[in-house]
């Protein structure tokens, strides 16, 4: 029983050190790319990105979307345009990031397939593709990075309203506050209703 439990244990050991080393180089990957990005647009006489929380969590949301497919000219960097994949998740993606499409609308959503993410062609996938004029565009200040597999994707964000990727408000607060009392009154009407009954 005690070797049995001694192998548990190191059965649970090395996998944790398994997952946490993939963690760590797919944030290693994403942040690589950051800096190399942000040394490009510096080389261009563009400002730097900064790192955008909710377009990281796009990205991460999207490239696990991705992270299935193979590469192809359909699929990322090398897509011929009008051919993109679309997601019928997307709207759940957008969601679970807390986004809605009236904050993404002016931002650009660029995944990349590269088998085993090597860094240079990484970086090639964005500067030397149809995505190097998004890179090039001084409306883009923001950026999130996320990657699953062979996929990696940049969202670039602006400084718009319909581009910052802030987090969605309920715009319906007061709609909700009333549908709030309305629920509440008619748990109180239940309650003196029974009462009474009795």
């Amino acid at each position: 029983m005690a070797s049995h439990s001694r192998f548990l244990l190191l059965s649970l050991f090395l996998s944790s050190i398994l997952l946490t080393t993939h963690i760590v180089n797919s944030a290693d990957e994403e942040q690589n790319l950051l800096q190399q990005i942000n040394s490009y647009r510096v080389s261009v006489n563009l400002t730097a990105l900064k790192e955008n929380g909710n377009a990281k969590c796009l990205a991460e949301g999207m490239a696990d979307e991705f992270r299935d497919q193979p590469c192809t000219n359909n699929t990322g960097a090398n897509t011929v345009p009008g051919t993109e994949t679309q997601f019928s998740s997307y709207p759940q993606v957008l969601q679970s990031c807390h986004l809605n499409v009236t904050t993404t609308r002016d931002g650009a959503i660029m995944p990349a397939c590269v088998p085993n993410l090597v860094p240079d062609l990484v970086l090639s996938n964005f500067t030397q593709s149809q995505y190097a004029s998004n890179l090039n565009d001084t409306k883009y200040t923001g950026i999130g990075i996320g990657s699953k597999n062979n996929w990696i994707v940049v969202v670039l964000t602006t400084d718009t309203p319909e581009g910052n990727y802030a987090t969605a408000t309920n715009d319906n607060s007061s709609a909700n506050l009333v549908s709030t009392f309305g629920l509440f009154c008619q748990a109180l009407f239940l309650s003196v209703s029974f009462w009474m009954m009795m």
